[in-house]
């Protein structure tokens, strides 16, 4: 880390800040709902991804959308040694039942 920035922790995100991965748009034809669930598990604490979820489900996004080689982004984190908060939120939000659920 370079010397001028200063690590933060435990940054609290508000409303908007955590809805604005809903902005985001896969540039690979990636489908956008998969491409927005995966950069917000990539980019969030797991609380953070959790309020997210239910900003997502709201606007009837899919939670079980998938990527070209067939998987959802629940099929991986389950492969994530860290992912089980992850999935335990994307599950309590409904993926995996084939909707979009809320939570």
């Amino acid at each position: 880390m370079r010397k001028d920035k200063s690590k933060v922790i435990d940054e609290q995100w508000d409303d908007a800040r955590v809805m604005s991965f809903l902005a985001h748009r896969s540039h690979d034809g990636t489908p956008d709902d998969f491409h927005i669930l995966l950069r917000a598990y990539q980019g969030m604490r797991a609380g953070d991804f959790a309020r997210f979820l239910t900003f997502f489900a709201a606007e009837g996004r899919d939670l079980d959308a998938r990527n070209g080689a067939g998987e959802t982004v629940l099929d991986i984190i389950e492969g994530h040694r860290l992912g089980g908060p992850y999935a335990e939120a994307l599950r309590a939000a409904g993926a995996g039942s084939g909707g979009t659920a809320t939570a």
